[in-house]
């Protein structure tokens, strides 16, 4: 995960979401465990409090589960929930502003597709995780944990 954290939204938030998109990349996937909550309270000089709350907007929303002494993994099926969930968000929230601006732009198609063709393969993921399985397109339905 990025130390970096930025005054758009609490901390506490911000590590949801590297999480989720970690879920989303494949760097994690069902049944691996989260670094503790102590470990990354340490690394990255957090309230270990802050780093709770985080992990437990995860466990409200079913993707990670808590087991009793031994911490919290992955839930089944997260990746595919998230999936869903997220290109939803994105089609609602993102997509208008985007398209409001190619329009205002007056971008074409052609421009468009040439710029795809040229952006880097893999912008995101963050610099230290590991990228996605080359096999493993963002449009697939698929579970990557099998």
């Amino acid at each position: 995960m990025d130390p970096q954290w930025d005054d758009s939204s609490p901390i506490y938030r911000q590590l949801r979401d590297r999480v989720v998109a970690m879920i989303l990349e494949g760097v994690l996937k069902e049944g691996d465990p989260l670094p503790s909550v102590r470990s990354v309270a340490a690394d990255f000089r957090l309230n270990p409090l802050t780093v709770l709350k985080g992990y437990q907007q995860l466990v409200d929303e079913q993707l990670v589960e808590k087991r009793r002494g031994r911490g919290m993994f992955v839930s089944s099926g997260a990746r595919k929930a998230l999936m869903k969930d997220e290109r939803q968000r994105f089609l609602e929230d993102e997509w208008p502003k985007i398209y409001a601006t190619i329009q205002r732009l007056g971008l074409t198609q052609d421009e468009l597709q040439r710029a795809a063709a040229t952006a880097p393969a893999v912008p995101w993921p963050a610099a230290n995780s590991a990228a996605p399985a080359a096999d493993a397109s963002p449009g697939e339905d698929d579970d990557s944990s099998h």
